[in-house]
């Protein structure tokens, strides 16, 4: 039996289904995720006045309780300016000269002084590690070279109980998003997200597909949550 353990664990694939696995199992426990699955679908289907994902989001932001945020592969910063109306410090990093100029002329005309742009990939970003309580990879991931590597950055710049968001697409086949959108990636399922954080330390992770477009190619959005643990005394 020690023989048979012992050659399964020089096989790369049993690593990675033993990490699919593991998800599996999370998401089984979470009984109540269909149900919260299918409240979200049926949100703005039904028309009711002033009531829509904008404005729930809007009300959100407003109350979240970070002080030091990073927006991964910020693009402009829209995330970013938003997230600055209630962090104490965001920083904006981005791999595109002209997005961060861009950003940060923006952020300077909207008096937004806690707003600072950096230049830099999300793989190796210019930021001190430990010093975040939350980092956000929104619609970044599939862009990266290395995947992995970005999510290892991203753990070793937060804070111990700092959290991580990812959002990016659910894997998909439309083939002409390398040429329209520059993506390396055509997404990544739940599993597979859920493996990589695992990979590089965190904890309490939640994975749930939070978004599909009615409209071909019909991209679906991935949401993942997890936490960097907090260092043992």
């Amino acid at each position: 039996m020690e023989v048979a353990r012992a050659a399964a664990a020089e096989v790369p694939e049993v690593t990675a289904d033993l990490a699919s696995l593991r998800h599996l199992l999370r998401k089984r426990r979470d009984t109540a995720r269909a149900y919260f699955d299918e409240l979200a679908g049926r949100f703005g289907k039904d028309y009711v006045p002033g009531r829509s994902w904008k404005a729930l989001a809007e009300a959100l932001i407003k109350v979240l309780n970070y002080k030091v945020v990073a927006d991964l592969g910020a693009g402009e910063g829209t995330l970013a300016q938003l997230l600055a109306q209630r962090a104490h410090q965001v920083i904006a990093v981005d791999l595109s000269p002209k997005m961060v100029e861009f950003g940060q002329s923006l952020a300077a005309q909207n008096g937004l002084t806690n707003l600072e742009y950096r230049l830099g990939d999300i793989e190796e970003p210019p930021i001190e590690d430990g010093t975040l309580d939350l980092a956000v990879l929104s619609q970044a991931l599939h862009h990266a070279e290395h995947p992995q590597r970005a999510i290892d950055a991203a753990f070793r710049i937060l804070k111990p109980g700092g959290r991580l968001i990812v959002l990016d697409l659910v894997q998909h086949n439309f083939e002409e998003a390398r040429e329209l959108y520059a993506d390396r990636w055509l997404g990544f399922s739940e599993s597979a997200l859920a493996a990589m954080l695992e990979k590089s330390g965190f904890t309490g992770i939640e994975t749930i597909v939070a978004d599909r477009e009615t409209s071909p190619p019909y991209f679906q959005t991935l949401l993942g949550i997890s936490v960097r643990p907090a260092e043992r005394s």
